[in-house]
């Protein structure tokens, strides 16, 4: 293959490499416009500016591209959690805050947070996705927090509270604040004088004074 042939064919192999992540876009943005079970196939292939063909090649049924758009949006971000939880070895306290606030800034207000809503609102139509939802993110979001809440316990940080409640008490305002910041546009839910970050950190500070052995 000749200089020019290769210039040709680098932006074609990028192209390539990026039509994945633009199916993906295409199809959360027609799911909120439209809702999951009124968005059809070709409708995303065009939204992407593809070949209903092309689009079936790496996405053989519209549950197929549900599911890769889950996988992507968030349970990459429970792995990688997952990962810095195991590798962790400071208070848990201090974990748990960086966790919360880092879910915040990469899911709960971005395209992982749109997907979280979307799943809210069409699970129940699709019991087969809901399950799916349910196997590769809530369950492993509670295995993770439940496991660090159960370290600081070990370790005497925390006191010996109900797990599960616990877990529950952590991930429900995170999930207050995200559907509010897809579902009401501009109408701010949040008081004016405070981001959705302080809220969190108002929220995770009430918490953990109830969770501490001994509060600071």
């Amino acid at each position: 293959m000749n200089s020019a042939s290769l210039a040709t064919a680098a932006p074609r192999q990028r192209r390539k490499d990026a039509r994945p992540q633009e199916l993906l876009d295409a199809a959360l943005a027609l799911f909120v416009e439209k809702g999951f079970a009124a968005t059809r196939s070709e409708e995303v292939a065009a939204r992407a500016g593809v070949a209903k063909g092309t689009l079936y090649r790496y996405y053989p049924s519209k549950d197929e591209l549900f599911k890769a758009m889950v996988r992507e949006n968030l349970a990459v971000h429970i792995a990688e959690s997952a990962a810095q939880a195991a590798q962790y070895d400071g208070p848990i306290a201090d974990l748990l805050v960086e966790m919360m606030r880092a879910w915040w800034a990469k899911v709960g207000q971005g395209n992982a947070g749109v997907v979280c809503s979307l799943v809210m609102t069409e699970a129940r139509h699709f019991p087969e996705l809901a399950r799916f939802y349910v196997d590769e993110v809530i369950t492993p979001s509670q295995n993770l927090l439940g496991g660090l809440i159960e370290r600081g316990i070990r370790a005497g940080e925390f006191r010996a509270v109900p797990v599960e409640a616990t877990v529950h008490l952590l991930i429900a305002p995170l999930l207050h604040m995200m559907l509010h910041e897809h579902s009401f546009g501009d109408h701010d839910v949040c008081p004016h004088t405070m981001s959705p970050m302080e809220l969190l950190d108002a929220q995770m500070s009430m918490l953990l004074h109830g969770l501490l052995a001994t509060p600071s």
